[in-house]
């Protein structure tokens, strides 16, 4: 059996994180269907730039919008939605079959409105109007004036991916904003069954501290801030809270691990779709990622919330939690996480931010003091050359 049917069997859905009109012209996203179990698509502005800027595919387009003086965005949009439904309709079989469980696209809402709430839920309003198709979510950064975008847009019916995660407390903080959505929706005597999504970005935590952890833990992090994630996820969806909404008629928001292709070329290239096999989760896998794990993919353990148990090195977040202890250094003055974190959650801003300085958390693991600056300081890794170094800095003073 092809490997990403076994994923599939397994209970985990594969999406494809990409799109191009080549993908749609050529059948390549329709094989991708029927022979890889792929049942939904992400996209964000990046990827749509690589396509339009690598390609003649969308030049009659922009000619065409471009004779009508349409603002650069709009016209961008417009490109956009044009593919994407195209996608939305190819999995439509998928969406009827799954009631609406599977078979999702996803459009960004612009990111120079992350920090404008009030903007985010107009803009998240007007393309799912826009876009004329039931299996379209919309992403909206889970940045703090995010989170009120996404309460906002749950409670007018708009599906949401809630996007740019990085950590446990993000996750939760995008959780509760997603069911307080839906419990307005409840209280309202509407339908609470509005579909979303959580995406966790995983491999950037570990291209973020890239040569400054021993080997033993080298591409480690990323995946153990996504164990820490998992749990919170299924202690969520056995909470008394989630189960009264969802004896209401509401559904799950999955999680979904994003930026699971491999960074390091000398690691595994479907490391990260192997550790992460876990049931009832999304998968949105680069194109690469996607062919390379039907190539030669394995499906083993599934991801068990305390243990990371997959080969070939069984690292677990206590090993790591021990090596930070055996390590630290009370005496290095370098920047830290603060001891308190709080709940509140800052934005990721990719024009950077930098972490601020705090107490020394001796013995805390990778995995909490991502969490921890990820929730305390705004900084998200992989953002910008400025940001990076910081965290490095926090990495290498306990090193």
């Amino acid at each position: 059996m092809n490997p990403t049917r076994m994923l599939h069997n397994l209970g985990q859905s594969l999406w494809l994180d990409n799109i191009t009109r080549d993908l749609l012209n050529s059948g390549t996203l329709q094989r991708y269907i029927d022979e890889f179990s792929v049942t939904g698509l992400t996209s964000n502005p990046t990827i749509f730039d690589h396509a339009i800027k690598n390609s003649a595919d969308y030049d009659s387009d922009i000619a065409r919008l471009s004779s009508r003086a349409k603002p650069a965005e709009d016209l961008f949009f417009e490109l956009a939605l044009a593919d994407l439904t195209r996608a939305a309709d190819l999995l439509r079989p998928v969406f009827t079959r799954t009631d609406g469980v599977d078979g999702w696209v996803s459009l960004e809402v612009s990111p120079l409105l992350a920090h404008d709430t009030q903007r985010t839920i107009a803009a998240a309003r007007d393309l799912s109007r826009r876009s004329g198709k039931s299996n379209l979510f919309i992403k909206i950064p889970g940045t703090k004036e995010g989170l009120p975008a996404i309460e906002a847009a749950i409670f007018a019916g708009v599906p949401v991916n809630v996007t740019l995660l990085f950590s446990r407390e993000q996750y939760i903080a995008a959780a509760e904003a997603y069911l307080r959505g839906v419990e307005r929706r409840i209280e309202a005597g509407m339908n609470p069954a509005v579909a979303s999504v959580a995406s966790l970005f995983v491999s950037r935590w570990d291209v973020a501290v890239a040569g400054e952890v021993p080997a033993e833990l080298a591409n480690r992090l990323g995946i153990a801030v996504a164990q820490q994630t998992y749990r919170a996820y299924l202690e969520l969806l056995t909470s008394p809270r989630f189960q009264r909404a969802a004896n209401a008629g509401a559904r799950a928001q999955r999680l979904l691990w994003a930026s699971t292709g491999t960074k390091d070329p000398k690691a595994s290239d479907i490391l990260y779709v192997r550790a992460l096999a876990a049931p009832f989760t999304v998968n949105t896998m680069p194109e690469g990622t996607l062919q390379a794990f039907a190539q030669h993919g394995e499906v083993g353990a599934t991801l068990a919330p305390d243990t990371l148990k997959y080969a070939p090195s069984n690292v677990t977040v206590s090993e790591v939690s021990s090596w930070r202890s055996r390590t630290s250094d009370s005496s290095n003055t370098a920047a830290r996480c603060p001891a308190g974190t709080g709940n509140s959650t800052r934005s990721a801003s990719r024009a950077g931010a930098s972490p601020n300085t705090g107490s020394t958390r001796r013995g805390a693991s990778p995995a909490s003091e991502a969490s921890c600056l990820a929730t305390s300081t705004g900084w998200r890794p992989g953002s910008t050359a400025t940001e990076v170094p910081t965290f490095k800095r926090s990495v290498r003073a306990n090193a």
